[in-house]
């Protein structure tokens, strides 16, 4: 294991070169390297950022879906769900962002790389509960954050605040129902109070507390 990471520049250069045409495009910004890929291509350039010799990404630290819709308010184009990984490299001290976008708003999906990074197995779970995004080749893809009668994916940006149906207990029929949501969907504006002596903030000379500085 190297103590000393590789410049980010060296790094973005390296990754381009190990993808070649796998990657749409590998950019750097803030001392971050950031990779795009399709999805025909997406399993191939995950298996050689693992294997290849000058990125060594052998661990997968993340995985999460991204919601893009209202991207599309500001005039932005483009798919809307993005599978987004986050892979570190132990032995040559390096990280790399990798995304992914789904080409079928309606029905998203993208391969699983559970095969190449066991640890994607509930990563790739949530992403499905919450997102909705089908993950092709994963051999347990099913809940695992909300229950089993739970209707939608409550992380996308058009889903309710409220949800979709309510859920108790019935004393009848001794077992839990779900049932159309009663609650009247509003919005609330948060109100700021502002005290005019407030922890002593309208006084220079004093620190929180009243003691003199």
């Amino acid at each position: 294991m190297t103590d000393v990471a590789i410049r980010p520049e060296d790094l973005r250069d390296a990754i381009a070169s190990t993808l070649g045409d796998k990657a749409r495009e590998v950019a750097l910004a803030l001392g971050e390297v950031t990779v795009t890929v399709d999805t025909t291509h997406y399993l191939a350039a995950m298996q050689l950022l693992r294997d290849a010799p000058r990125t060594r990404f052998d661990q997968l630290i993340d995985l999460c879906v991204v919601d893009y819709c209202t991207w599309r308010d500001l005039g932005a184009e483009g798919p809307r769900y993005a599978v987004v990984s986050h892979l570190l490299s132990v032995a040559l001290n390096q990280r790399v962002r990798v995304k992914v976008f789904c080409a079928d708003d309606d029905f998203p999906v993208v391969p699983s790389v559970v095969t190449i990074w066991s640890g994607a197995n509930w990563f790739e779970r949530e992403g499905f509960d919450l997102f909705g995004v089908v993950f092709d080749g994963h051999e347990d893809l099913r809940r695992i954050l909300t229950d089993y009668g739970f209707i939608g994916h409550p992380f996308r940006k058009d889903f309710p605040i409220s949800g979709e149906v309510e859920m108790r207990y019935d004393e009848v029929q001794r077992r839990v129902v779900y049932e159309p949501v009663t609650i009247e969907p509003r919005e609330i504006t948060p109100r700021i109070i502002r005290e005019e002596h407030y922890a002593g903030l309208d006084r220079g000379d004093q620190w929180l507390g009243g003691v003199n500085s």
